[in-house]
C-alpha cells in the first residue's frame, strides 16, 4: 500500500487526510471507511468509528495496529467502488489535493550511517584521508533529529542564515510500525510500517565547526524545516530496499546516482540494536544514512537559494524541495 497525508481544501481552509494511492486515485480511508461500515453494518455509528479507526494523522493510525491496517485495506476498495459518503467524496485525483510529509511529526527522528561508501567519500572532503574508524562497523551509530523541522514534497526549505555550504542527502527513510523491545533481528521486519524518501538538509560549515567536540551535530542539522520526507509512505510488501535505483537532481542536473544497496547494517539489525533496554514506537522515523556519493559535501558542490532539489527513489516517488534564503529580521 501506498500511504499518503494530504490537505483538501474545505470552507474553512486546508484539512488534513490520511490516503492509500491506487489505480491513480488517493482514497480518503476515512471517508472510504466510513462507507464501507454503513454498507456492511447499517445500524452502526458509521463516521465516528472511522475516525477513531482511521484519524487523520498518521502516527495515530499507525498505533492501532493490524485492526488499523484492515480497516484501510477495507477503505480503499471501497473508496475505489464509490466516489462519495457522508456528504464526503471518497477518492481524488493527485491534482486536486497537496500531499503532505507522510508521516507530518514523527514521534522522533535517529538517523543513521550506513554506506561505507558515503562515510569514506565524507571523510576525505573533510580532509581525514579517507579513514573509518574501526567502531563504525560494530555499531550503528545514528543522530536524533527535531520532529517539528518535518515538511513535506514540494514544501521550501530555508537556508540557514549562518552557513554559505547547505546540502542535501539522499537518504531511505523508514518508519516503525508496532510498538516493541529487545527486539530479536529475526523479529525485526515485522516492526516496519513501510519506507519513504529522506532528504536531510544539512549546514556542512556549521556541522565541521562542532564536529571536534563531540555532541553531535547540532546547529549543523538542527533548523526550521530541515527534515523533508514523502511523496509517499510504502508497505514493505510492496518495496523490497536492497536494490533501489536512488537519484539526486538539483534543478534538473543529475548530481547524484546511487542505489539503496551495501548498507552495513540492515534495517532489521538497527531495530535489533536500538530496542536493546528501550522501548520503540509506532510514527518513529529512521534515516538509512547517505547512500554513496549522495550529497553535495561528496560531490564538492552545494545548494543556493532557488535551487530545486529533487530525490527519486524506485518504487517511492520524487521528493521536491526549493531552497529559500531565510527573512531577515
Amino acid at each position: 500500500m501506498k500511504l499518503a497525508t494530504f490537505a483538501v481544501p474545505s470552507p474553512a481552509g486546508p484539512v488534513r487526510r490520511i490516503g492509500a494511492l491506487a489505480e491513480g486515485w488517493l482514497v480518503d480511508l476515512q471517508a472510504a471507511y466510513a462507507a464501507y461500515l454503513a454498507r456492511t453494518d447499517p445500524g452502526c455509528e458509521a463516521e465516528r468509528l472511522a475516525a477513531l479507526l482511521i484519524p487523520d494523522d498518521m502516527v495515530a493510525f499507525l498505533g492501532h495496529g493490524q485492526l488499523g491496517w484492515q480497516a484501510a485495506a477495507q477503505a480503499l476498495e471501497e473508496g475505489l467502488r464509490i466516489e462519495e459518503a457522508f456528504g464526503r467524496r471518497t477518492r481524488y485525483q493527485l491534482g486536486e489535493v497537496r500531499l503532505l510529509a507522510p508521516v507530518p511529526r514523527p514521534r522522533v527522528i535517529r538517523d543513521f550511517l550506513t554506506f561505507e561508501g558515503h562515510m569514506r567519500n565524507a571523510s576525505r572532503a573533510l580532509g581525514r584521508g579517507g579513514e573509518i574508524p574501526p567502531a563504525w562497523y560494530e555499531v550503528p551509530a545514528y543522530y536524533k533529529g527535531d520532529p517539528d523541522t518535518v515538511v513535506g514534497p514540494d514544501a521550501d526549505v530555508v537556508m540557514p542564515r549562518y552557513t554559505q555550504q547547505f546540502d542535501f542527502e539522499l537518504e531511505l527513510g523508514m518508519v516503525i510500525g508496532r510498538r516493541g523491545k529487545d527486539i530479536p533481528v529475526e523479529e525485526a521486519h515485522r516492526y516496519i510500517a513501510g519506507f519513504t524518501i529522506f532528504n536531510d538538509f544539512s549546514a556542512r560549515d556549521q556541522q565541521m565547526r562542532e564536529a571536534p567536540i563531540g555532541m553531535g551535530p547540532s546547529k549543523g542539522k538542527d533548523f526550521d524545516t530541515g527534515n523533508a520526507i514523502g511523496p509517499y509512505l510504502v508497505t514493505p510488501d510492496e518495496l523490497d530496499v536492497t536494490n533501489l535505483r536512488m537519484v539526486a537532481r538539483v534543478n534538473g542536473e543529475v548530481w547524484s546516482e546511487g542505489s539503496s544497496r551495501g548498507m552495513h547494517f540492515s534495517f532489521a539489525q538497527l531495530i535489533a540494536h536500538v530496542s536493546q533496554s528501550e522501548t520503540i514506537y509506532p510514527g518513529e522515523l529512521w534515516g538509512s544514512g547517505t547512500v554513496t556519493n549522495g550529497c553535495g559535501l561528496e560531490l564538492g558542490r552545494y545548494l543556493q537559494p532557488g535551487d530545486v532539489v529533487e530525490l527519486e527513489v524506485e518504487g517511492i516517488g520524487i521528493l521536491r524541495n526549493r531552497v529559500v534564503r531565510a527573512v531577515e529580521g
